[in-house]
């Protein structure tokens, strides 16, 4: 969603997809490369794909034009999920708490919104800074909102996988586990090698501990072991009181 590399074409996309779907039939294939067209979303859908993410970022339309540039549109997005929805993805949408001249109306307007599409997936973080962007001086959202957020989706939204993200734990060293307590119920650790995150981060200051890492999901487990909570490796098809993971 934020500045793929254009080696991936659709071709290119398609192609990686019916590969691993080939080899792994029963595993879950998730993407998030942002607005396409109906054509190229029903494309990576025939070729395997299951879930899409796409965060609505704001249901408002002058809200949206705040955080995009003008070539982009509130409307558009909207009918990318719409699309996708109707082709057959699981989806995901999803706001960043705090961002940049949002309200408690726009909020409101999100979740009428969220509770429209019904999507599968909710994906709510604070928003944190990046210094390389217009926002680079713009407080942070905060903790204590992304967590009551948190809880009045699941209210809303009682089946959909809700990830306490890692922006949680950027903000919070327990903001993950406060997240899950609220009513999250999926982790998504960072897999990328250490050496090269430096190069996809999102926002400044990105926790990428050990416990992000391949060989450190015991650690992740353990951390959610003791606020009550076991990890399920499966494709997560399913909300229920197990953590799920996804990659």
């Amino acid at each position: 969603q934020g500045g793929e590399d254009g080696y991936f074409t659709d071709d290119r996309l398609t192609d990686l997809v019916y590969s691993i779907k080939s080899k792994y039939p029963d595993c879950a294939i998730t993407l998030s490369v942002g607005e396409k067209s109906r054509e190229a979303y029903q494309r990576y859908y025939d070729a395997g794909a299951d879930r899409y993410l796409l965060r609505h970022e704001t249901a408002n339309t002058e809200h949206y034009r705040m955080l995009h540039p003008q070539e982009m549109s509130c409307e558009n997005r909207k009918r990318c999920l719409w699309d996708l929805k109707e082709i057959g993805y699981q989806i995901g949408a999803g706001i960043m708490v705090g961002s940049p001249g949002q309200t408690i109306d726009h909020i409101i307007e999100d979740m009428e919104f969220m509770k429209e599409l019904q999507p599968d997936m909710v994906g709510i973080g604070p928003f944190l800074s990046h210094h390389a962007t217009p926002f680079a001086n713009e407080a942070s959202g905060t903790v204590d909102m992304t967590v009551r957020l948190l809880a009045l989706t699941r209210l809303l939204l009682p089946e959909v996988l809700l990830p306490a993200t890692t922006a949680l734990g950027t903000l919070d060293p327990t903001g993950r586990e406060k997240g899950i307590l609220a009513g999250a119920n999926v982790v998504m650790p960072n897999l990328s090698p250490e050496n090269v995150r430096e190069n996809y981060l999102l926002y400044d200051n990105k926790l990428c501990t050990g416990s992000e890492a391949a060989d450190g999901l015991r650690l992740l487990d353990e951390m959610m072991k003791k606020i009550g909570y076991e990890i399920s490796l499966d494709r997560g098809d399913r909300a229920g009181r197990e953590v799920r993971v996804w990659h």
